[in-house]
């Protein structure tokens, strides 16, 4: 309809299935530029890397990663036409109701409407003081405004008192509804034109990394103008379980839809399938990478450091197979990363940081490893075995540490992600382990004592841990032979002072202290001591970890101050503890090896 002035004629004439008709022959050769990518990416681009090496070999697979973007261009850029075609047809839908439903009223009151949209009444006979009056028909002009954008009357003599024909008020009322929606239409019209001219692309067009970057600005702005329709429709209040029904249900083109055009709306949503939010994510992150960078702060810049550095490590090779459960910017930023497909891996670990984390590069080269190095190991054990970083939420930070709000804001949403992937995994009775490390220990005891406990754990590893919120293991929504515990000798997080100690003596006082506050000398800051034998869990070995402070004859003084608490995941510096974690998440905790409790 573009390009020339929409009549009412033209509105009522329309058929919805055209342009959506359209908009599936354009998801089609979306569909067929997938599948291509796909077969260049995994079978030809794959295959000659592993077995080539050479100089042609390299100028090949430049070739290949060229044809590669260029589909990649083309799978985007024909999806985001499909889903303007179909939301143009969904917003146009109420206005063509809203007219057919006002000539409909017309044609019942034998009203004319013109080519104008006036309309036309017949003469009628009015009662009034000095008897019956014939009133004359007449024309009714239609207002497309709304009635509080009108302009009011200029204030004056009061029009003489006329006769009304009974006809005129109702025609008038019907030409203002059709004058609407042919004005809604036009505007719906303009606005959908605009976003498809910008979809445009040039002869001969070059794919290159900034052409799919401009892909990613089109995609914001198809986003911007079809969003509602995709938004309206995610059950985001509703159970994984129910989300997951919900995906199920949705046909082929609609998923791609939300995977194409609105992935960060269910790119952490719990319930859809791993895979599926891996390639949302994927879609989102230079969307995401691209806000960033437009803004110029501190805090903003660091995240965007993270985020360059994931998204390089995504496009590099990795054994176990990265998979990008969930990327964003709020707080201290999110990222949920699974090393393992979590949906077809029997045994599955979600591990939960403590204190200090935060999206920034330490995250990406260390805390992420630590789940990397625990898949590994845990394939060892079992091959069907995935291990995840969670980092769903604040983590505390120095300031915030003696805090237990964070782990309470926390705690609800670490279980619904849980439940997500007892939802999703394909196995009948998966094992989830649920791990918290320092701070992260606390979290997950907070989730345990949630109603329900932990959706579909089996096992809980408490690492590093200053207090978990309870007393006893068995108070962790599992049997007590089922909770495990590392605790570094050296580690001091794991002999934090009570808040008792805490308050009366300070932090380095209550080293002196303790005892008249904690007798049994078996308490930390948020609880019984995980690592003693009246909390009852069973603890592994660890490797007692640097002491505080020691003397090198090379190096003199060395502090080793939080070093035994950042060891427990690493194989290279405790193998032991690497060893018995790997254990318990690939499904056989009676190979550990075990320690007395304190």
């Amino acid at each position: 309809m573009s390009g020339t002035t929409l009549t009412w004629r033209a509105l009522r004439d329309l058929k919805p299935t055209v342009l959506e008709g359209a908009g599936d022959a354009w998801h089609e050769v979306s569909g067929r530029s997938r599948s291509d990518r796909v077969r260049v990416d995994r079978l030809m681009a794959a295959r000659l890397r592993e077995t080539q090496e050479s100089r042609s070999a390299a100028a090949v697979l430049g070739r290949l990663q060229r044809l590669s973007r260029n589909y990649q261009y083309l799978h985007t850029e024909c999806g985001l036409i499909r889903t303007t075609l179909n939301a143009l047809a969904a917003d146009l839908a109420e206005p063509q109701r809203q007219l057919r439903q006002a000539l409909d009223e017309a044609a019942e009151l034998r009203f004319t409407v013109h080519e104008d949209g006036s309309v036309s009444f017949p003469a009628a006979t009015t009662p009034t003081l000095a008897g019956d009056t014939r009133t004359p028909g007449g024309r009714a002009h239609g207002d497309g405004r709304l009635p509080l954008d009108r302009a009011p009357a200029l204030a004056g003599p009061a029009p003489a008192v006329k006769p009304l024909n009974p006809n005129a008020e109702k025609a008038q009322a019907i030409a203002d509804r059709i004058a609407r929606a042919v004005r809604a239409a036009a505007d719906i019209d303009r606005e959908y034109a605009a976003t498809l001219d910008r979809l445009k692309a040039e002869k001969g067009l070059d794919v290159t990394a900034s052409t799919l970057a401009d892909a990613a600005r089109d995609t914001a702005g198809v986003r911007a103008v079809t969003g509602g329709h995709l938004g309206a429709g995610i059950p985001a209040d509703r159970s994984p379980a129910d989300v997951k029904a919900w995906w199920d249900g949705l046909p082929e083109e609609q998923r791609r839809e939300y995977i194409d055009i609105a992935p960060d709306l269910i790119g952490g949503l719990d319930g859809i399938p791993a895979a599926v939010r891996d390639e949302a994510n994927r879609n989102y992150l230079p969307v995401l990478i691209d806000e960033l960078a437009r803004r110029n702060d501190d805090d903003s810049r660091t995240k965007l450091e993270a985020l360059r550095m994931i998204q390089d490590k995504l496009r590099e090779p990795s054994v176990p197979p990265m998979y990008l459960l969930g990327i964003g910017d709020d707080g201290n930023g999110r990222a949920i990363v699974a090393y393992g497909n979590p949906d077809t891996a029997r045994n599955v670990s979600a591990y939960v940081p403590g204190l200090g984390t935060k999206l920034n590069g330490e995250f990406v080269e260390d805390t992420m490893k630590r789940a990397r190095d625990t898949a590994v190991g845990a394939q060892r054990v079992d091959p069907s075995s995935a291990s995840i970083i969670w980092l769903g939420y604040d983590a505390p930070q120095l300031a915030d540490v003696m805090s237990d709000g964070d782990a309470r804001r926390g705690a609800p949403a670490y279980n619904q992600f849980m439940a997500g992937l007892e939802a999703t995994n394909t196995n009948h009775d998966p094992h989830l382990t649920a791990i918290g490390h320092s701070y992260g220990s606390y979290t997950v005891g907070t989730a345990a004592q949630q109603s329900g406990g932990i959706p579909g754990v089996d096992d809980v590893i408490l690492l590093g841990s200053p207090g978990v919120g309870v007393d006893k293991a068995g108070d962790l929504g599992v049997d007590e032979s089922h909770v495990f515990v590392g605790a570094a000798d050296n580690d001091l997080v794991t002999r934090a002072p009570t808040k008792g100690e805490m308050a009366f003596a300070g932090p380095v006082g209550s080293l002196v202290y303790g005892d008249v506050f904690d007798r049994g000398n078996d308490d930390n800051y948020f609880g019984r001591d995980p690592a003693s034998e009246a909390f009852g869990a069973q603890r592994f070995k660890v490797d007692p970890g640097p002491p505080l402070a020691g003397v090198s004859a090379s190096e003199g003084l060395q502090l080793g101050l939080m070093d035994a608490h950042s060891q427990y995941f690493d194989p290279t510096l405790d193998a032991e503890s690497a060893s018995n974690i790997a254990r318990i998440v690939g499904g056989r905790p009676e190979k550990i090896t075990t320690e007395r409790w304190r």
